[in-house]
Formats: C-alpha cells, sequence, structure tokens
C-alpha cells in the first residue's frame, strides 16, 4: 500500500466521517512534524470527542513550537475533562520544562481526578525537582490512583528525599500502589529502598514480587546512600 499523500490526508481530515478523519490523524505519524502539526490544528475543535482526543495526544508526538502554547490552553480552558486529561498527557511527552507551571496548576486546581492523575504522570515524566512538593502532598489524596501516579513521578524524579515518604506505602491494600512503589524505588539508591523492596519480594500478589525482583536488579551495583 502506498504512503498517502499530505493532500490526501488534508482531505480526509474534512471527510463527514469520524472515522475517515481518525484513520488520517494516526496515519500523519509517519508524516513530519512541520507538515502534520498544522493539519492536526484544523481538527482540535471537531465535532468528535474522540478525533479531538487524537488530535491532543498528536500534538505532544509531533513537536513543533506551536505545540506547547496551544496544549497549555486547551488544559486550562477546555469544557471536557477528558480533553483536559488529554492535554495533560500530551505535554508530558512534549517534553518540554515549560508545562510544569501550568500541569501543576491543574494539579492542584482541576476539579476532575483523571486530569489531575494524568497531570501528576506528566510531571513525572518531564522529571523537574520543582514538582516534588506536589506530588509529595498527592500522597494523601483519597484517590488511590493519584497515589500510585504520584509515588511512580516522585520514582522518576529520582530524589532520595522521597524515599521516607513513600516507604509507607510497602502494605498498601491495593496492589497496584505496592507494585508502583517497587518500580519507584527501583530509582531511588537508598538502603532503605533497597530493604524495602527485600520486604516486597515476598509480596503476595506475583506482579508486586516480580516488580521489586526486577528493581533489585537495577540496584546492584550501584552506590547506596544511607
Amino acid at each position: 500500500m502506498n504512503q498517502p499523500t499530505l493532500e490526501h490526508l488534508a482531505k480526509q481530515l474534512q471527510s463527514s466521517k469520524s472515522s475517515d478523519r481518525m484513520l488520517a490523524l494516526a496515519l500523519l505519524r509517519d508524516i513530519p512534524s512541520g507538515d502534520a502539526v498544522p493539519l492536526i490544528l484544523q481538527v482540535l475543535d471537531d465535532e468528535s470527542l474522540q478525533v479531538r482526543s487524537m488530535a491532543v495526544f498528536a500534538l505532544g508526538i509531533k513537536q513543533t513550537d506551536e505545540c506547547y502554547p496551544v496544549l497549555a490552553k486547551i488544559l486550562v480552558n477546555d469544557p471536557d475533562y477528558g480533553i483536559r486529561a488529554d492535554a495533560a498527557g500530551a505535554l508530558g511527552y512534549l517534553g518540554d520544562n515549560r508545562a510544569v507551571e501550568p500541569l501543576l496548576r491543574a494539579f492542584y486546581e482541576d476539579t476532575d481526578w483523571l486530569v489531575r492523575f494524568s497531570a501528576a504522570v506528566s510531571l513525572g515524566n518531564l522529571k523537574d525537582i520543582r514538582a516534588r512538593d506536589a506530588l509529595l502532598q498527592a500522597l494523601d489524596n483519597d484517590e488511590v490512583v493519584i497515589q500510585q501516579a504520584a509515588i511512580a513521578a516522585l520514582g522518576e524524579l529520582r530524589d532520595l528525599n522521597a524515599v521516607d515518604a513513600i516507604l509507607r506505602f510497602a502494605q498498601a491494600e491495593d496492589w497496584l500502589v505496592r507494585q508502583r512503589l517497587a518500580e519507584a524505588l527501583g530509582n531511588l539508591p537508598t538502603v532503605k529502598s533497597v530493604s524495602a523492596l527485600k520486604y516486597l519480594q515476598k509480596d503476595s500478589h506475583p506482579h508486586v514480587s516480580q516488580s521489586a525482583t526486577f528493581a533489585l536488579k537495577q540496584l546492584e551495583g550501584v552506590e547506596m546512600e544511607g
């Protein structure tokens, strides 16, 4: 099958069928960012939420100077929480550390847990220490998924000072929380991390014990902090 031309994809994005527009967005993955982004921007206000969601996500992958301000605006202003969550996720993929401030605002101020969850994940992806206080605060959130995201993100930050704060989840009721803890500790070379991982190796859930074993292998040969 021949690679669709830019002209063909531009026409397909004007189709009355949302399935055609979604297919065109998917095919834009193979088009250079400079050519793809102007077409993606044309469907950001599409009547179909699925099309809009794909377009927002695509802006995180197809990185040009236009993407950051557009995504930051969507994160703040879009009335649909799903689209705001998509924008938060896309900002993490974009890798632009200017996104830390809007993501922190979304984490603190957005009323929907999915947006806050996506913001926490992206703050971890950006690996910016400015997110540390917000992520530590998220550990006390009532939503378990927010706790999961915060633990994972603190691991991504590789901030050894966070170890004590996350160790209290070693006996968390939700096994996914314990798995995220094991994964995070694999990025945090301290004596306490190793001790906790040896404990988690004996966890009753296989995913937790496997993650702990893998994390311990990650730490082999790494100098430990006290």
